[in-house]
């Protein structure tokens, strides 16, 4: 009997001994005896490039609660694993971070610590902030002092066991983080080096637009591929030049358009992506939102493009339900996307090549059709037009009918839908 025990009971101290050591070794090591230390920039004069720099990390949406103050933290940041709440970062001694230097707030971004020593969770993106650098890190702090305290409480994570374990935490970041600083691509110019450095630290594009594994970590094979957004059910495109869905037949200034004004001849951004435009893109200089397109459309990704086959002969069923699609789409939607699925201007948004509706998920196409589709009020587009619901016109049958038929019409060659996609989505909030 013991020499039975004997292997389970070393399996389970080294299971318990190892997540531990690196736990300790994570908390205690002294991140900021590394290289990439500097000596803090002055804070006064740093506080307007600061503002600057947290729109582009789109800090207050996060760090808000709907109605509440500003930067005061509280909203719930939910994953599959629970709800995380966002942090007070106003310079309130007391709940905020009144009493951090700029030590303090580079070891949060660059290395996912807090004042303390405790790890933080990776729903705040330090996995991307790492490469911010330490004079913008500096600036971002000088800023942040400069907006009025607010005196209320962080929350307290709603995680289920075992994802609230400190153990469990270092683990992870044992697996899939690294602290490092963006380092510029000497054979590419400064434009599209500040571009790469946008989207992969403060505009933390891979946080919604790389697909994660089962244990929450984005797969670098993958990076800007797309994937679904975990718990919000919405399909984040890809931005790579790699597939029909992704960049690849978009101009720069498609690209250009669309970040900095939500709208583009290619298309418009709904659901949360209009969100980032309305807060964080639209307010960047016309300069950095260039260097990001231009970044972009350079880009592909590791992951083959999927093969698309010869579209099989439809069965009588699936024939009249594309033609039943038809004839909703000619009643409902013609009049502004066209018979030709071209839309007119950015107004209405052309159907025909649309990554929405080539993407390999239908998620979006179906939420837009029930709940309607907005794109945001920016200053490039003060009036823009709106796309009204149909939830309560159509039916699950008729909903999926004319989904299917913009997916397969006009060259868009993506999979049907069925009545129970829809269901499935039927009811669920727009944001």
């Amino acid at each position: 009997m013991k020499r039975f025990l004997l292997p389970i009971v070393a399996g389970v101290f080294i299971l318990v001994a190892i997540p531990a050591f690196i736990l300790m070794r994570d908390m205690f090591t002294d991140p900021l005896s590394t290289s990439t230390r500097s000596a803090p920039t002055e804070m006064a004069g740093e506080a307007s490039r600061g503002r600057y720099l947290a729109r582009a990390g789109n800090c207050m949406a996060c760090h808000t609660v709907r109605g509440g103050m500003a930067y005061a933290g509280g909203r719930a940041i939910s994953t599959p694993f629970g709800d995380i709440y966002t942090s007070n970062i106003t310079p309130d001694p007391e709940t905020g971070i009144g009493t951090w230097s700029p030590d303090d707030f580079w070891r949060a971004l660059h290395h996912g610590k807090s004042k303390s020593g405790r790890l933080l969770y990776p729903a705040f993106p330090y996995t991307n902030y790492t490469n911010v650098t330490r004079a913008d890190s500096d600036a971002l702090f000088a800023y942040l002092k400069t907006v009025p305290p607010v005196q209320q409480d962080n929350r307290i994570h709603a995680l289920r066991f075992p994802y609230n374990q400190p153990i469990l935490l270092a683990a992870w970041r044992a697996l899939y983080f690294r602290p490092s600083e963006y380092v510029p691509a000497d054979h590419q110019t400064a434009q599209w080096n500040r571009g790469a450095y946008l989207v992969k630290g403060l505009g933390h594009c891979s946080a919604c637009h790389t697909a994660r594994n089962a244990l929450g970590a984005n797969s670098p094979k993958n990076d800007l591929a797309g994937g679904m957004m975990p718990v919000s059910n919405w399909y984040a495109s890809a931005l790579t030049s790699s597939g029909e869905e992704g960049l690849g037949d978009w101009r720069v200034k498609d690209v250009k358009d669309f970040l900095h004004t939500g709208v583009s001849a290619r298309g418009a951004a709904f659901g949360p992506m209009a969100g980032v435009v309305s807060t964080s893109l639209q307010h960047l200089s016309g300069e950095d939102i260039e260097a990001m397109a231009i970044y972009l459309k350079s880009i592909t990704t590791g992951a083959m493009p999927v093969a698309r086959s010869a579209p099989a002969e439809r069965s009588p069923e699936a024939t009249a339900v594309l033609r039943d699609g038809g004839r909703l789409y000619e009643r409902h939607c013609a009049e502004c996307h066209q018979a030709n699925g071209k839309g007119a201007g950015i107004a209405y948004p052309p159907l025909a090549g649309s990554s929405t509706l080539r993407a390999p998920s239908p998620v979006n196409a179906i939420r837009i059709v029930l709940n309607g589709g907005f794109a945001p009020v920016t200053r490039g587009n003060p009036r823009p037009y709106g796309m009204p619901p149909f939830g309560t016109t159509l039916n699950d049958h008729e909903i999926a009918a004319v989904v299917s038929y913009t997916r397969t019409s006009w060259g868009n060659d993506s999979p049907m839908v069925t009545p129970i996609d829809v269901m499935l989505f039927r009811g669920i909030p727009t944001d």
